[in-house]
């Protein structure tokens, strides 16, 4: 899968200064806001505005890309998915994300699986243990773990 910028925008990693909007692209996708620092977030930047972010959190062990957010009238032009790419590039460790289970097949485009509750690395379990507790409290949406598993260029299949 090959993904290219807009040429009006660029991706760059964030800076103190970009907190508040990362806070607000945050915010407005109704994401958890707890733990954002901007020293793990990448941005996307275009005419000089930030349009999309998403970070990569570490714990003992495991990584998690989290906070994905891209602006409604930059959606569709394939900025989250060059964030994605970029972000599991990024990581140096095994890789999850937890995501409301309509995005489960967007990230299987980047061999990113859905695995059992049991699967789950115990610093990460920590973290998701109060949104998977919220869903069955509140069954609004189910959430699902997903874990990033590299498949070989040569198997894969589209």
């Amino acid at each position: 899968m090959s993904f290219v910028l807009p040429p009006e925008c660029v991706l760059r990693p964030a800076s103190a200064s970009d907190i508040w909007e990362i806070r607000k692209l945050v915010f407005s996708a109704k994401l958890d806001p707890t733990q954002l620092r901007w020293q793990q977030f990448s941005v996307i930047e275009c005419d000089r505005k930030i349009v999309a972010c998403g970070q990569l959190r570490s714990f003992s062990g495991a990584q998690e890309l989290s906070s994905l957010v891209v602006l409604p009238a930059w959606q569709k032009q394939g900025l989250g998915s060059y964030l994605v790419k970029h972000l599991i590039q990024q990581s140096t460790q095994p890789l999850y994300l937890e995501c409301a289970s309509w995005l489960e097949q967007f990230y299987t485009r980047f061999d990113f699986v859905s695995i059992s509750w049991r699967e789950v690395p115990s610093p990460l379990k920590e973290k998701f243990r109060i949104t998977q507790f919220a869903t069955k409290v509140i069954p609004v949406m189910s959430l699902k773990v997903l874990q990033y598993r590299s498949v070989p260029e040569e198997t894969r299949q589209f």
